[in-house]
């Protein structure tokens, strides 16, 4: 259950954490504390939900047994009334938290009255599980000055002797963490221990992190989850969902579904391959126009790169006396081909698959007659310090991107033709049309 004010711009508040708790496959409820009308440029007007509201809200759920609650987090509580009723509900139905102190949003506004931090300090800090506050909240909150990792651990000491069970400050605003190139959280329960990934260096706000942490972090405690191990779950989580973020206007909003979709795509690109070497294998005439070092076909996921984001057989395509035989496919178990997709998508994104064949002309007079450009590189001419893939993609894409290039071998080199396309199953239905205009 998220108990949190609402983001009109979608990238913060209950609107992230429903989205946070949705791709971490938990079942989400949420109680409203608080209307916000915001944009990236700020905060410009904030409607505070009667109390008795927002109670009445937490009673609803906690009265249905088909929902229950298993966890929940705080944010955007904003007035002292709310955040009395929101401590009382959580004691009455004995719901673990985590405290997210919200005091202002990443785009500028106010999200906490005055006086309300008071009140949040005294009744929800003891009844929490955990407090997630930035570097700003934990030097409000300990009322010291926050600038490096020994002053991060001194305000940690002093939260949890304001009777919060553990502490995570959240990291990325130290002094010490710029020369490192890394965000280190530090979680403090009676022993230190600190979580670190590489920071993700943006110009611009960004917005919706810090509620992704703590809904993340909820959503990892409901499933049993020990808290060190949860609060890594949480960070990687963010990490991952800032690395997939979307530029809107002057911030950046996390995308909580990057996950999501990069998993859903790897999963589509494994299958699509594994479907175009199903195809191959019963195709007429595919065997005679196997290379004598075999044929590989690869697909890349959307915005690939590195040779671990290309999906290909491991150990290609050959002949043998029995028949086709293709290893298992996989990701980042082919260099060659790899390269190759990885070369053609820095000139166009979507072209995230290639396939080689043997080379006779007839092949090229066949892929002329059904209209693929073609284009062609002189092994002869690689500079000695590129590789060959790279190098020969670019240089056959100077003038337009070709569907094929080819190239006439060298010594010790075997001629060959290579085929690009959207899809592995598209590039195979293509091989098809120019074996049946051979024939």
């Amino acid at each position: 259950m998220t108990i949190g004010g609402s983001d009109s711009s979608g990238g913060a508040g209950i609107q992230a954490d429903i989205k946070t708790f949705s791709a971490l496959g938990v079942y989400g409820t949420s109680v409203l504390t608080a209307i916000t009308a915001q944009n990236s440029y700020g905060v410009q007007a904030v409607h505070e939900v009667p109390a008795e509201m927002v109670d009445a809200q937490i009673v609803s759920l906690m009265s249905d047994p088909g929902l229950g609650v298993d966890f929940a987090k705080t944010g955007m509580l904003y007035s002292s009334a709310v955040i009395e009723v929101v401590a009382q509900a959580l004691t009455r139905y004995h719901i673990p938290f985590v405290l997210d102190p919200v005091m202002r949003a990443g785009s500028g506004g106010i999200l906490l009255e005055g006086n309300a931090s008071k009140r949040l300090i005294k009744q929800l800090l003891p009844l929490c599980r955990v407090v997630t506050p930035n570097v700003y909240e934990a030097s409000f909150i300990s009322g010291m000055e926050i600038k490096d990792k020994e002053d991060a651990r001194e305000a940690a000491l002093k939260l949890h002797a304001m009777g919060a069970s553990a502490v995570i400050i959240k990291g990325g605003h130290l002094e010490d963490e710029l020369a490192t190139g890394k965000a280190t959280d530090l979680l403090y329960d009676g022993e230190f221990e600190e979580i670190s990934m590489p920071a993700v260096k943006r110009a611009k706000i960004i917005h919706g992190a810090g509620c992704s942490f703590s809904a993340a972090l909820a959503a990892e405690l409901a499933m049993d989850k020990p808290l060190r191990d949860a609060a890594f779950s949480a960070k990687k989580f963010v990490h991952e969902a800032l690395s997939g973020s979307d530029d809107v206007s002057t911030m950046v909003v996390v995308n909580q579904g990057h996950g999501v979709r990069r998993d859903a795509d790897r999963y589509r690109t494994l299958e699509n391959v594994k479907e175009a070497v199903r195809i191959l294998k019963k195709m007429d005439g595919f065997a005679k126009i196997i290379p004598e070092v075999g044929t590989n076909i690869g697909m890349a996921v959307e915005g690939a790169e590195s040779e671990q984001d290309v999906a290909a057989v491991d150990g290609r395509i050959v002949r043998t006396r029995e028949g086709l035989t293709a290893g298992c496919v996989e990701f980042g178990v082919s260099s060659h081909v790899a390269r190759l997709i990885l070369a053609m998508m820095e000139r166009d994104k979507e072209k995230r698959c290639a396939m080689n064949v043997k080379y006779t002309s007839e092949l090229i007079d066949a892929c002329t007659t059904l209209g693929l450009r073609i284009s062609s590189f002189e092994r002869t001419k690689e500079p000695a310090a590129m590789r060959t893939m790279e190098w020969g993609v670019r240089e056959a894409s100077r003038e337009f991107l070709p569907d094929v290039i080819f190239d006439l071998g060298a010594v010790g080199k075997e001629p060959m033709i290579r085929i690009f396309g959207n899809t592995a199953v598209e590039v195979v239905l293509n091989v098809r049309m120019i074996l049946e205009s051979l024939q």
